[in-house]
């Protein structure tokens, strides 16, 4: 068998090392863990700004001793926050302007509607800027949006289909 997975005929010249070559991929692909969020970094104009507007939402900032950047426990993953245009020359692009949507949307799941409503108000007390009210959705639930002082958009939102566990984290069904 080829690389690409077509049959060659008997004999084919290589056609062993061919095979050892695709067994040494596939036990390579089984040694590594499958892929898990551990870290979201946010690029951010005001690092001070940023960490207490995260603090007020009740994270807890960790390795406080790190300069330039801030850890807190998200709850299974870690939320760091970094300067943005250190962020951008980390990965080797261009920083974008703040507050522009990129693309992406952070979200933080609640056990009631009066759950999300209550995030949405501590997060703009805290400095956030609400983008869409809290409402009912096409997919049975209740969300609303608000952005980070630096223009991260999070969806604060109830599912009554994903379950919480005990310490908050979302549980999917089967």
């Amino acid at each position: 068998m080829s690389i690409a997975g077509v049959d060659e005929p008997p004999g084919t010249a290589g056609e062993e090392e061919a095979d050892a070559g695709v067994l040494r991929r596939r036990a390579a692909a089984r040694a590594v863990p499958p892929l898990r969020l551990s870290l979201v970094t946010l690029g951010v104009a005001d690092l001070p700004r940023a960490i207490a507007f995260y603090e007020a939402l009740g994270l807890e900032r960790r390795v406080r001793q790190a300069e330039g950047v801030a850890f807190f426990d998200a709850g299974g993953a870690v939320l760091s926050l970094y300067p943005r245009h250190e962020l951008a020359a980390d990965a080797g692009v261009l920083p974008g302007r703040p507050g522009q949507f990129g693309g992406l949307a952070l979200a933080c799941n609640r056990a009631s509607r009066a759950e999300v409503d209550a995030t949405l108000i501590r997060a703009v007390a805290a400095g956030g800027r609400a983008l869409r009210p809290a409402q009912a959705t096409f997919w049975g639930g209740y969300s609303g949006y608000v952005a980070d002082p630096d223009g991260h958009a999070w969806e604060i939102a109830h599912n009554p289909g994903f379950g919480l566990d005990a310490e908050g984290r979302i549980v999917l069904p089967a």
